[in-house]
């Protein structure tokens, strides 16, 4: 199946112009940072393995410290040092995504790493060129579409599900507040990124009939001075409540300052401020300790894995045990709140899953019946577009916006 987060950059990143790469490893104690290597020498120097110990390695797309998509997997890396015995661990920072990121890969298993994981979707060809040459080595791609059924496996989970919660979330407040506007950043125009704008608008119509969403496309993932002028941009056109598919907490920022609702994305600490309704977030520590003990042990399965929130790797921030309400979402319907709690519970118990999310009937922004009554999307409708990979084909397919998002489809 086609799956994936797709993490792809148009464009040359402002690491090529800064040090190539910076890696960090850790023994149990706090982690250092490996020596740079600039752009055009030939080879990166790779964080040690530690010998004796089953060796584990992430390469980020941004900082692991960026309030955000890389700071979740980090923390994930750190559930499996916690949670595995006998495992050691390592991260590489900042590595852009493309050509430049196979010689990380290739390096990292020259050193000796047993199981890599490559957290961005343009990681994918270079995975997959490497995994060819190592075939002892496993590695695991968060996003993207390709397996070789062997070493090099695909991973990913159903955040179309928390964006719908946070979607009927925003549709409370913003009809509460008297404004019945939505906005969301997107970042690229691939499938994922309708889905998840769609998952919202689906939401959003739950609590707000009368809702509309507005969609901004900031191409780009990581970039907090796009992203906050790409929010500043959705409230001064009338957004009561803006979305976000990037990284940072700009949406919460701008917020805050315009006096609106952000809802924040990727990282549970990215929803901080007081204008910050949700943030529908990741989990990735008892998924990369599951897989990382099936490697161990010879039992994970490589191919396509997309798990959904019953397995812990999928979070709503206020709602998840140990959590508190935001101020944002305290003031809300009780009727509402309770129904984000009863569907939440569902998911978690296994009882609801993505297809539900995406069951008939389904319009879109035009009129048209796009999914049937009692019909649902499959995998393959969810993660592509027209008319889909030869032997995947989809039938519905991800092009088009829901019933109540005021934007054309992207080019």
């Amino acid at each position: 199946m086609l799956v994936g987060k797709a993490r792809w950059v148009i464009g040359v990143t402002f690491l090529m112009i800064c040090a190539l790469l910076l890696g960090a490893c850790r023994n149990g104690g706090e982690a250092t940072q490996e020596p740079t290597q600039e752009p055009g020498q030939g080879s990166f120097e790779a964080p040690a393995v530690k010998e004796g110990m089953f060796n584990v390695a992430i390469v980020l797309i941004g900082p692991h410290d960026d309030g955000g998509w890389s700071q979740a997997h980090y923390e994930g890396l750190l559930h499996v040092e916690e949670s595995v015995p006998d495992a050691h661990i390592a991260y590489v920072e900042n590595v852009p995504e493309g050509p430049e990121s196979e010689q990380v890969f290739r390096s990292l298993s020259v050193t000796g790493f047993d199981l890599i994981f490559g957290a961005s979707f343009g990681y994918m060809d270079s995975m997959e060129t490497v995994a060819g040459e190592f075939p002892d080595v496993t590695y695991i791609h968060i996003s993207g579409y390709k397996s070789n059924g062997e070493n090099f496996g695909n991973l990913f989970g159903a955040m179309e599900n928390m964006k719908y919660l946070a979607g009927m979330l925003a549709g409370a407040r913003a009809k509460m507040d008297g404004n019945p506007k939505l906005g969301y950043m997107a970042t690229f125009p691939i499938p994922e990124e309708l889905r998840l704008g769609n998952a919202i608008a689906l939401g959003m119509k739950k609590t707000c009939p009368e809702c509309t969403m507005d969609v901004r496309w900031i191409h780009t993932w990581h970039d907090p001075i796009i992203e906050k002028d790409a929010a500043a941009s959705l409230f001064d056109a009338g957004a009561q409540v803006v979305l976000t598919g990037a990284d940072t907490p700009a949406v919460a920022d701008v917020a805050q300052e315009k006096a609106k609702w952000g809802v924040t994305y990727d990282w549970h600490g990215s929803c901080k401020v007081d204008a910050c309704l949700t943030a529908p977030y990741w989990i990735w520590g008892p998924v990369y300790a599951s897989i990382t003990k099936g490697v161990i042990e010879g039992t994970y399965k490589v191919g396509w894995h997309y798990f959904d929130a019953d397995t812990g790797g999928l979070g709503l921030y206020g709602f998840m045990e140990g959590e508190e309400l935001p101020p944002a979402i305290a003031d809300l319907p009780e009727k509402d709140v309770q129904l984000v709690r009863d569907i939440l519970a569902k998911m978690l118990a296994g009882e609801l899953d993505r297809f539900e999310v995406f069951a008939g009937p389904i319009f879109d922004n035009e009129g048209n019946l796009i999914v049937p009554a009692g019909e649902k999307l499959k995998q393959s409708d969810l993660d592509q577009f027209p008319p889909g990979a030869p032997g995947l084909e989809c039938e519905y397919c991800m092009f088009w916006w829901a019933d109540g998002i005021s934007a054309e489809l992207p080019e």
